[in-house]
């Protein structure tokens, strides 16, 4: 690590591109693209507060001999042609598994990959947001500020397009430095079983009850009231899918919590609850209004249950009064857990996710050897480097009297 004054970095090296809008400009890009050399360092920048999904509203590219790319998948939505010039080159990314989707869906899938969020995580840095990493390993600082902009404002001001430019400027030199950092910590090996995973890694599926992420549902403590939330969340998502708009900005959760615990009986008793009193929402009044009566309708077969739908063990804060025996387990090896990661210098998450642990205590092989555990590792998705760390921990755990 540098240990000089940081030196901002204000401009791209061979100044700001174009961005590119047309397919003929594309074309040039993906010549250029193919004519570089070495790792391709990729970003892409969303409008997720704003905009309905988390599509891509600017993809950042750049490789050695190539320079720097800003591409507008507005106006060129098909970005294959991308992915077929990088071909099996590495991609580098930071927080890849945020940037994934949104790529995926402009045709841009990896074959190879480099995270270099995750390469810092591995190596136990205290901070690894793009910026902390790149001043910390390379002596750079980035500016700050228009990661949480619109992105699907047009024309994008210049400022912006300067710092989606500059977030992949040093993208390539920190992964070398962080890969430099990985084989002497004896960690590269670890590093590249992890990118792996994220590569074949299928898409996530659609949610089970998206609505019962609504803020504050834990507010709601009865199923009336639960499917008056479940009645205007959907309302809400189809009307905010229609206009392309976030979720948020249609109907905050506050005032569908609100709505929820009043229970009105009028659309005029709803338009008197706080964020309802706006002139967007009382335009909307009979919308929201006719939602809350369907949940009223209801028989209570068609209401909604007060926990949700889970496949797995129960919360692992009830297992204390629940199962006490697994609690003992669970304490055990997340004892184990937190000592081994803690001799690596590695977040206890990334040594072992969670859940894996969870399941695997909650019902444990018999005997719970530590040939037994690995496979119960295994089938769960954790990497062999992962499997090799913990595996015997765990089974003394379990197996301690």
């Amino acid at each position: 690590m540098t240990s000089e004054t940081p030196v901002p970095l204000t401009e791209p090296r061979e100044g700001l591109p174009e961005v590119i809008t047309t397919p003929d400009a594309l074309a040039e890009a993906v010549a250029s693209v193919e004519a570089g050399h070495g790792p391709v360092a990729i970003d892409a920048e969303r409008a997720s507060g704003y905009r309905y999904g988390h599509s891509a509203y600017l993809v950042q590219l750049r490789r050695t001999g190539s320079g720097t790319f800003l591409i507008d998948p507005l106006g060129v939505p098909d970005l294959s042609r991308v992915e077929a010039a990088i071909g099996k080159t590495e991609w580098v990314l930071h927080a890849a598994s945020q940037d994934l989707p949104c790529l995926a869906e402009v045709g841009m899938r990896p074959s190879l990959l480099f995270d270099t969020e995750l390469a810092g995580r591995l190596l136990g840095l205290p901070r690894v947001g793009l910026g902390p990493l790149v001043e910390n390993v390379l002596g750079f600082t980035l500016e700050k500020g228009h990661s949480a902009a619109d992105w699907s404002t047009r024309p994008l001001p210049e400022a912006w397009l300067k710092y989606a430019a500059l977030d992949v400027e040093l993208l390539i030199e920190l992964r070398d430095a962080l890969e430099a950092q990985l084989r002497e910590a004896g960690k590269l090996e670890w590093a590249h079983e992890e990118f792996a995973a994220i590569v074949a890694s299928p898409p996530a599926g659609p949610r089970i009850d998206p609505w019962r992420r609504t803020s504050g549902l834990h507010r709601v403590r009865d199923r009336r009231r639960l499917a008056i939330v479940r009645e205007l969340w959907y309302t809400r998502d189809e009307l905010a899918r229609t206009r392309d708009l976030s979720p948020g900005r249609v109907l905050p959760d506050a005032a569908i919590i609100d709505a929820a615990l009043a229970q009105p009986a009028t659309q005029a008793e709803l338009t008197e609850l706080p964020v309802f009193r706006g002139r967007a929402q009382r335009r909307e009044a009979a919308r929201w209004f006719s939602a809350v009566q369907r949940a009223q309708a209801m028989d209570k077969d068609e209401l909604p249950p007060q926990t949700a739908r889970y496949d797995g063990p129960p919360p692992a804060r009830t297992w204390a009064s629940r199962e006490p025996e697994a609690a003992a387990r669970l304490a055990a090896a997340r004892a184990a857990i937190t000592e081994i990661a803690e001799a690596h210098s590695l977040p206890v998450e990334n040594l072992l996710a969670p859940e894996t642990l969870r399941r695997v205590v909650w019902d444990p092989p018999d005997p719970p050897t530590e040939e037994s555990i690995a496979d119960a590792f295994r089938t769960r998705g954790a990497r062999t480097w992962q499997i090799q760390l913990t595996a015997a921990a765990v089974s003394q755990a379990l197996s301690a009297p």
